[in-house]
């Protein structure tokens, strides 16, 4: 059975009442579900650029002049796709009780010398775009360094005509950060 974009859109949106939400989520995928997911979110966006593949809300992996770059719906750019777009975004680290109360009030608040909440935000637009709960002094994660070309390749039967490296290279942004 194949669902229109409307029904992925209402999916997407969390209004498709629970009997077909049920319906599409446990039934084999359909073939052009992908092609239907990025068509609604292409429209949804302040921007022509192609979405590649979608990372998470408000952000898409997509094509600008022969590079592949992090992009939210705004039009804010993260830079490259093999990067960690986090080190781009703005960061409120809830790393004090007063900070974490807000969001853990009373007894379910963690205790600061333990972990951190780090939520990042759109600089342009202010979306939240991730939420992580971390350890005090972990790392920023990097979530996600989807292989793009394999998946249009192997799952989709249709290769990108501009193959990239698949390589992690958010060293390249954090490289000079201690000099």
């Amino acid at each position: 059975m194949s669902y229109s974009k409307e029904d992925l859109r209402d999916l997407y949106d969390g209004v498709l009442p629970w009997h077909k939400t049920f319906e599409i989520i446990s039934k084999p995928k359909d073939d052009d579900r992908f092609d239907k997911y990025v068509a609604f979110l292409q429209e949804r966006v302040s921007y022509s650029n192609k979405i590649l593949m979608p990372l998470g809300d408000h952000l898409n992996v997509v094509a600008k002049d022969g590079e592949r770059i992090v992009k939210c719906d705004c039009g804010y750019e993260f830079g490259d796709w093999r990067q960690n777009w986090k080190l781009n975004a703005l960061v409120l680290s809830r790393d004090d009780t007063a900070k974490l109360q807000e969001i853990y009030p009373g007894l379910k608040c963690p205790n600061p010398d333990l972990c951190e909440v780090r939520e990042f935000y759109c600089p342009n637009c202010g979306s939240l775009l991730k939420v992580e709960a971390v350890p005090v002094g972990y790392p920023i994660i990097f979530d996600a360094l989807p292989d793009i070309d394999s998946f249009y390749r192997e799952w989709l039967g249709r290769p990108l005509p501009d193959e990239k490296k698949l390589e992690d290279m958010t060293y390249a942004v954090t490289k000079n950060w201690g000099k």
